[in-house]
């Protein structure tokens, strides 16, 4: 457990290919894989605001949640930066709940600790990495009512999965909420 942020929450992995990401995972047992397409997505990027696309699937290995990215448009983003130094992909960040990213991000100024937002998804997500110490990045995650569900879904999603069934699921958000459909 970080004493900065306390318990990871999720693994977040970028990679070139998230077909093949998923299927690495389902081979050894973690799944099923529940997929979103964002297109437009509202974003800053290095203070730029911006709109990304990119696909982001989610499952679980017990307690820990595993995301894989693929930045689909070739904006600038922490995604496509991470796939120019690292071509075939890898962990490029550990995701934390926190109940304010702006209270978060004041309580780590006001301690003196050096971090800076690289990317941030309104009030929701933000990436963050230390400028003494980079590499792996920090993502805040805003606990909301509908982030909370949709991580009981996939959850649930891993507890009853019987290891061959069903496993990509599409996220689809047009009511919402998160709907899963079979893909």
């Amino acid at each position: 457990m970080s004493k900065t942020f306390g318990a990871v929450v999720q693994q977040g992995y970028v990679v070139p290919d998230i077909d093949a990401a998923m299927q690495h995972w389902i081979a050894r047992g973690v799944g099923p894989f529940f997929i979103e397409h964002l297109k437009g997505i509202d974003a800053v990027v290095d203070g730029k605001p911006t709109k990304l696309e990119l696909k982001a699937a989610f499952a679980y290995s017990g307690d820990q949640q595993i995301e894989v990215i693929q930045p689909l448009d070739g904006k600038p983003s922490i995604y496509a930066d991470f796939l120019g130094e690292n071509p075939h992909g890898g962990l490029q960040h550990l995701a934390f709940w926190c109940d304010s990213i702006a209270d978060t991000l004041a309580e780590l100024k006001r301690n003196g600790s050096a971090f800076r937002v690289h990317q941030s998804y309104g009030d929701g997500h933000a990436y963050l990495d230390s400028t003494k110490h980079p590499g792996v990045m920090i993502q805040l995650m805003a606990r909301t009512p509908q982030m909370e569900g949709l991580f009981r879904i996939i959850k649930d999603g891993a507890q009853r999965w019987d290891g061959a069934t069903d496993p990509v699921r599409r996220i689809d958000w047009s009511t919402g909420a998160p709907v899963i459909q079979a893909v």
